[in-house]
């Protein structure tokens, strides 16, 4: 790794991307619940219901896109990490955005704010994918062009009046989201598994990329597809049965069920284990709308996608890549915990029948996650040692 003398932050891309998202996941949080409640009213010119779909899916999933792409990548290229300052200015850029998004501004100069971050980091997954001639990683940055993609489209139809939040904008950022899941996860959740069942002395590993998991992927892939240009269509509904069955077929072959002893393995499952819900839910939301609403499925791929997995790899990774115990504190199991509880709150949040605190203790949960996070994580994401390469 090359010597850097600055911050001990900006040692690894991970580092203020982490931290900075989970800060700002838990304080959009907080404004979100203060608007709901008529503590406070948003400053900016977006209705509030699309800032916070937006400030979720672009805003902090994007901080911890970028900063698990930006350490991801010279494992995957064999090339130094980007470090140092040019990690200080990509971290301004995405603090810009956010500034922007809660500013009185016009539309589209927040919009053109907001969109430099991930704009600059898809040009740095450009250029060290192709220096280090590593063309296998391309579909990942295709997807994180479609994540690009997904959120100008998102500005366009603010810019436009629309209501940004029910639009394509945003339900290609999610497909996006949870294509990043499906792919990413189907890497690091078995590659994981592995690791602690052979170091436990363990049978039964989990099975290896296949048939299936091709075929999981390819379900995948034209459900999210038909979701985002059809959404109440038939075909969408059975898409999306077929690719969460093949989901949690996929996810069952990963050998799951003997990790319970280690949660920062089995929170890898579960955070997997919210994409093939997500997928059946929003089929029978299609379906059977009486009985599950649509807005209680879509926050299942929500939390599962921008909050349960996010959190599962933000913790281990942190620990491995600071050369520290890869072993869940107390503390860390009482975040996941936490976590899931907000998760099944928002869901039954989604219910007319429900009241209105089962959605403000769901971001309550949500807020003391990603805030546990950011304060039992500070010593290690701000520490300047960090394992070499």
């Amino acid at each position: 790794m090359r010597a850097w003398a600055g911050p001990g932050l900006l040692t690894y891309g991970y580092r203020p991307f982490f931290m900075f998202g989970a800060i700002w996941s838990a304080l959009t949080m907080v404004l979100w619940v203060s608007s709901l409640t008529g503590w406070i009213t948003l400053p900016n010119a977006m209705d509030p219901v699309s800032w916070h779909a937006h400030e979720m899916l672009f805003g902090a999933l994007g901080a911890f896109l970028g900063g698990f792409l930006l350490t991801a990548i010279p494992n995957w290229t064999g090339r130094f990490p980007i470090l140092g300052w040019p990690v200080a200015a990509l971290t301004a850029t995405w603090a810009l955005g956010r500034v922007a998004l809660l500013s009185p501004a016009p539309p589209m100069i927040v919009g053109a704010a907001d969109l430099l971050f991930p704009l600059l980091l898809a040009l740095a997954m450009l250029r060290e994918i192709v220096a280090g001639k590593n063309w296998r990683n391309l579909p990942v940055l295709a997807l994180f062009l479609g994540f690009l993609t997904a959120n100008a489209l998102f500005h366009w139809q603010v810019l436009r009046g629309d209501y940004a939040a029910g639009g394509a904008g945003f339900r290609m950022g999610l497909a996006v989201a949870v294509g990043f899941v499906t792919l990413i996860g189907g890497r690091v959740v078995p590659s994981f598994t592995r690791n602690y069942l052979v170091k436990q002395k363990r049978s039964g590993l989990p099975q290896v990329f296949g048939p299936l998991d091709r075929l999981a992927l390819s379900l995948g892939a034209l459900a999210l597809v038909a979701y985002v240009a059809r959404p109440e269509h038939l075909a969408t509904a059975t898409l999306c049965l077929a690719a969460g069955s093949a989901h949690l077929i996929r996810l069952a072959r990963w050998s799951g069920h003997k990790t319970s002893a280690e949660p920062l393995v089995w929170i890898l499952h579960i955070g997997y284990l919210f994409i093939p819900l997500g997928f059946l839910l929003v089929a029978g939301a299609k379906l059977t709308p009486a009985l599950i609403p649509e807005i209680a499925a879509q926050h299942i791929w929500m939390i599962g996608a921008v909050g349960v997995m996010p959190l599962a790899v933000m913790s281990r990774a942190s620990l491995a890549h600071a050369g520290r115990p890869q072993v869940a504190s107390g503390a860390l199991r009482v975040i996941y915990l936490t976590i899931l509880s907000a998760a099944a709150m928002r869901f039954a949040a989604g219910y007319s029948a429900a009241p209105l605190w089962f959605t403000h203790l769901s971001g309550a949960l949500w807020i003391a996650a990603f805030a546990g996070f950011a304060l039992h994580y500070w010593p290690i994401l701000t520490h300047k040692r960090a394992r070499r390469r």
